[in-house]
């Protein structure tokens, strides 16, 4: 298979269990076998099997491993940089194995600057039928989440930096929200009493329909800030475009006023 292929489309049929991996100079297959450990890292062979980063300082020499054992390819990172996989979950050189699951999965290793680098892994199944593809077949809509008309208007306004797409978007606060909602909308008695009712209602409505990111307060690990929550919500909304750039409009051009005193950042 040529490098320039993917393992995201697939992997021909192979043992249950093989590893496939990959990246931008190299690829190889591990067969399932207890205690077979396969290595990566901006090193040479024999240190690692699957260079990555070969050009990058801040990639280890030899970053990361694969073991085979208890059934599953488990990850450990032996790298001093931080390796990131799918949902944003991140591994640090004190991180226990992770395992595999079966299938496709992407992880990042942090290289210099912004620079990140691809490895490919793919674990065969009982029921891989290999690279297929899907150029003709229809595209699967998102899941888009139903709200109401004030919900949206709410959600606008808490969330107008994340529908801008800023780097590190965060939601305005509740008195924030009510003076720009009194503005808009000076009949509707919105106060941070109201909004706070509003969003706890669409949080539960959301919560366990399988929503990407957490809702509700976990009561094992504690009484998190309420702002984590709605920033789990604002961010799911826009992921999904259930939330868009064009429903802007409805808080318009001018309504985009600075806050002239935003205060202490809020605790996250």
């Amino acid at each position: 298979m040529p490098l320039s292929a993917s393992l995201a489309r697939g992997v021909a049929p192979s043992t249950p269990g093989t590893l496939h991996a990959r990246t931008v100079t190299g690829d190889l297959s591990a067969p399932p076998r207890p205690g077979l450990t396969v290595r990566f890292g901006r090193g040479e062979k024999p240190d690692v099997d699957l260079g990555v980063g070969v050009d990058d300082l801040r990639v280890s020499r030899r970053h990361g491993e694969l073991t085979y054992r208890q059934g599953q390819w488990w990850l450990r990172n032996t790298g001093r940089q931080l390796v990131r996989l799918p949902r944003g979950r991140m591994m640090h050189l004190s991180t226990e194995p992770i395992p595999l699951d079966t299938g496709y999965t992407p992880l990042f290793v942090k290289g210099s600057g912004y620079r990140e680098h691809l490895v490919e892994l793919y674990v065969a199944g009982h029921d891989d039928q290999g690279p297929v593809s899907r150029r003709r077949a229809e595209t699967l809509r998102p899941e888009i989440w139903p709200l109401e008309d004030d919900e949206r208007l709410l959600l606008v306004v808490l969330g107008q930096r994340y529908l801008l797409y800023e780097e590190d978007p965060r939601p305005l606060t509740y008195a924030m929200a009510a003076r720009q909602l009194g503005y808009l909308r000076p009949g509707a008695g919105w106060n941070e009493r109201k909004i706070e009712y509003r969003i706890e209602a669409v949080r539960r409505r959301l919560h366990n329909t399988g929503f990407r990111h957490p809702l509700m307060h976990d009561k094992s690990q504690g009484r998190p800030a309420d702002n984590g929550l709605l920033h789990n919500l604002l961010k799911g909304l826009v992921e999904s475009t259930t939330l868009v750039p064009p429903d802007l409009e409805l808080i318009e051009d001018d309504a985009l006023w600075p806050d002239p005193d935003p205060g202490p950042a809020p605790e996250w």
